[in-house]
């Protein structure tokens, strides 16, 4: 693209919603479907500590157990006191309840009890995210482990399979969660069909897409105006090359100086050709030209993150000319060597697209011929950005 502000169109997107939560007071039986007392619950859990047999600990247990059962919803909400009202799952506090009871000695049943007495009572954030470490259990959905599998892409709102190249939800909406807080601003270099910009909508973070080809931003852009979240969030979307320096004063411009988190998906060499764009890199002459534009929106973008926070690399490999080629691993090197440390490789299964799935047949068919193996798989790099800058070469 040109290297004029003009030669940058942008849009920006607001949107806002309130939360509306009803304070029902008493007990647990005498609360609607889903609302309970958190004093009720806090009164219990501080009988069970003062308790000096286990068997009362187990009989509270129980009550406690069995009135939950009342409840049907999947979230709680604890009112009373002069707390603000905490969503909890129901889920999750019997299995926590369960676990009191089931304890095998009347200490390891109180320090569960102690747990989860925190849990409702202290707040303690994590640094770079929103989530209440004090409430570790109820992030059951989110991943820590680094192999994740995925048996189907989430398809709720405008989310859709239907662009060439793009990647399943999941992905953004997981780093999002733990690399950020609320109001905080992604950077997508690599734009596409908008998913990350729809998961930053969802989640209450502001997000900024750039992206080189001005008919695929304007899918983006349709798709994230139907999808409708209201949350107050701030969108740009960019039409421009993600390496030129310019676009970063096009940024600033518009009043983001700094992102908190990078995610890049970018289209991979030589398999499908996205534009005639020059600077493009799914057109790239060869794997060393691919590396050195990607190096160069690399470090480009490296200037307008925060010192300490992380940026997400998703690409798999290249199967091409009877070789294997660590496309992934390259562009992991790429990122190191610009004052990036690696925190965490991800493996992540691969799903066929509709358009390969019918070939599946025919690649096992290569497969069994030329001696390799049928991708199946792709990486998730996670960076984290020196606080002392320093490129290695």
């Amino acid at each position: 693209m040109g290297n004029k502000q003009g030669d940058f169109s942008t849009k920006s997107m607001n949107q806002s919603k309130k939360k509306n939560i009803s304070i029902v007071k008493g007990s647990i039986k005498d609360t609607d479907k889903n609302v309970m007392d958190r004093n009720y619950l806090i009164n219990a859990l501080n009988e069970m500590l003062s308790a000096n047999h286990l068997n009362s600990i187990v009989e509270k247990s129980n009550l406690l157990i069995g009135d939950l059962d009342g409840l049907t919803e999947e979230n709680l909400i604890l009112t009373g006191g002069s707390e603000e009202p905490m969503v909890m799952s129901k889920e999750s506090l019997v299995s926590q309840l369960m676990q009191i009871r089931d304890s095998i000695t009347i200490e390891r049943s109180k320090y569960y009890i102690k747990r989860l007495k925190r849990g409702i009572t202290e707040v303690r954030w994590g640094k770079i995210n929103d989530l209440n470490l004090n409430k570790w259990k109820e992030y059951d959905d989110i991943l820590t482990d680094s192999l994740w599998i995925f048996d189907r892409r989430d398809k709720s709102g405008n989310h859709n399979a239907g662009y060439w190249g793009n990647f399943i939800p999941q992905i953004p909406n997981q780093f999002i969660r733990r690399y950020t807080k609320k109001n905080e601003w992604v950077l997508d270099p690599f734009l596409g069909s908008g998913t990350t910009l729809m998961e930053c909508m969802r989640l209450e973070r502001n997000g900024v897409g750039i992206e080189l080809s001005a008919k695929v931003a304007d899918i983006a852009r349709a798709n994230i105006e139907k999808d409708g979240s209201e949350n107050g969030s701030s969108r740009e979307i960019l039409v421009g090359d993600s390496g030129n320096p310019d676009i970063l004063l096009e940024l600033k411009r518009r009043g983001i100086g700094s992102v908190q988190l990078i995610i890049m998906h970018p289209p991979y060499w030589d398999i499908i050709k996205f534009s005639e764009d020059s600077n493009d890199l799914s057109g790239a002459k060869s794997v060393e030209n691919f590396l050195h534009m990607f190096g160069n929106i690399v470090e480009n973008t490296y200037k307008i993150l925060d010192k300490g926070r992380y940026l997400v690399l998703v690409m798999g490999d290249k199967y091409a000319k009877g070789e294997w080629i660590p496309l992934g691993f390259y562009a992991m090197n790429e990122v190191m060597k610009r004052g990036y440390s690696l925190k965490s490789i991800v493996v992540k299964n691969f799903n066929a697209t509709k358009g390969k799935r019918v070939q599946e047949d025919l690649w096992r068919y290569r497969a069994l011929v030329g001696g390799f193996y049928v991708f199946k798989h792709e990486y998730i790099f996670l960076f984290r950005k020196n606080r002392t800058a320093g490129r290695r070469n």
